[in-house]
């Protein structure tokens, strides 16, 4: 293939929109902040699921203590009852006795019902606690994984109008040069991780890094300047 040597130089310029655009992206890929997001991510779904075991947890314990003071209540009422009709001293003897012997037996029970009922509300203390430190815990991992993300999407944005630059200026590059040219170097950058063109310097092909024969580089240096080389080790264009 000819080709205009003043083509090849815009090629290579091109070429370096072509690998700047690509840069771009790669960097838009390869955040940090990425990485960041998705630990974020991890840490508010395990928080969620805490959150739900904090409620469970209070919600249990609540149930208990409404349990625990619906135990206790009448047989506090029944203390009262009985105390009163031992007060009011409307009972005989054996009556009063018998009275008196389960005033005792109520208190103890209601002693030990309320030792229950405080320790049930100790639980509910403990629980609504818990649920505040996760509750708190889950927030600050929401602001976190908010300030990261508003991070990410301007960086992002950042780079995006970045490679929407190159790209416009690509375009205005590629317009300037032979269409089979372009054509021809696209499809060795397709196949070439990116890079379609490039400088024979010394004796190295700046595009593979390998070093030419001496075979090879005296055809290279002999061919005319409108002859489109090719290197013979990763086959892309050169540009002497």
């Amino acid at each position: 293939m000819k080709a205009d040597p003043t083509d090849l130089t815009k090629l290579l310029d091109l070429q370096g929109l072509d690998t700047a655009i690509a840069q771009a992206k790669a960097k838009a890929a390869g955040l940090e902040v990425h990485q960041i997001i998705a630990a974020c991510m991890k840490q508010r779904a395990a928080a969620a699921d805490n959150l739900v075991a904090a409620k469970t947890a209070l919600s249990d314990a609540t149930a208990a203590a409404d349990r625990a003071e619906a135990d206790v209540t009448p047989v506090r009422e029944r203390l009262a009852r009985n105390q009163a009709r031992v007060d009011a001293g409307q009972m005989d003897a054996k009556a009063l006795s018998s009275a008196i012997d389960e005033i005792a037996h109520l208190k103890q029970r209601v002693s030990d019902l309320e030792d229950a009922e405080l320790e049930a509300m100790e639980a509910v203390e403990m629980a609504n606690a818990q649920l505040g430190e996760i509750a708190e815990q889950a927030d600050q991992i929401d602001q976190e994984l908010r300030r990261q993300v508003d991070a990410r999407d301007a960086t992002v944005a950042e780079l995006a109008a970045e490679a929407k630059a190159l790209a416009e200026a690509r375009a205005e590059e590629a317009s300037q040069i032979a269409p089979d040219l372009l054509a021809l170097y696209d499809k060795i950058r397709a196949r070439s991780n990116g890079i379609g063109i490039a400088r024979f310097e010394g004796r190295r092909c700046l595009g593979c890094g390998l070093q030419a024969t001496v075979t090879d580089q005296e055809a290279y240096l002999a061919a005319p300047a409108d002859q489109v080389l090719r290197c013979a080790e990763c086959d892309r264009i050169l540009v002497r």
